[in-house]
């Protein structure tokens, strides 16, 4: 990017479009009765920003995402955000590392969705102190799956539009 103020200025952008997201998402959550289940839009926004434009604010995004939460429904949601988001980038900056860019970013989000339900379902083990959470973990493991594909594939679609708009 030319301008110092380019990249800040960038990521408020898909700040933004990231909260839009969740708010679209948040209108199909009853389409959906299987409790925990999101489409996780949002998440297409912290892969675009972890594949273009670097780990640190892969990361500061996955942290906005969840302070917007703790803004908007409390703490406990913050925490399992910021679980979630947290492992989901990490898991996918590592598998990105260990393939050297040679795996697809469909099979990247897939591990990120799963990476992200694991996150939560670990952090809602230790708020509630019970591992009885962890029964429920199959039934996260395959929506992660089957999100982690829908994101990909969205990501891949939507990648040489965004890249056009912001570089």
């Amino acid at each position: 990017m030319r301008y110092k103020a380019a990249r800040p200025a960038l990521l408020g952008l898909l700040f933004a479009l990231s909260i839009v997201l969740n708010l679209v998402e948040a209108g199909f959550s009853g389409l959906v009765p299987i409790p925990g289940i999101k489409l996780g839009l949002s998440n297409v926004v912290t892969m675009y920003c972890l594949f273009c434009m670097g780990k640190r604010e892969a990361f500061l995004l996955a942290g906005l995402k969840a302070f917007f939460v703790l803004l908007t429904r409390g703490l406990v949601g913050a925490c399992l955000s910021l679980s979630g988001g947290l492992l989901s980038v990490a898991m996918m900056l590592l598998l990105k590392k260990l393939g050297r860019n040679r795996l697809s970013h469909t099979f990247l989000s897939i591990s990120g969705g799963v990476s992200h339900n694991v996150g939560q379902i670990s952090v809602a083990a230790l708020i509630l102190e019970s591992s009885a959470v962890f029964y429920y973990l199959p039934v996260l493991m395959i929506s992660g799956v089957g999100m982690g594909l829908l994101t990909g594939i969205l990501l891949r679609q939507l990648l040489p539009h965004l890249n056009r708009i912001f570089f």
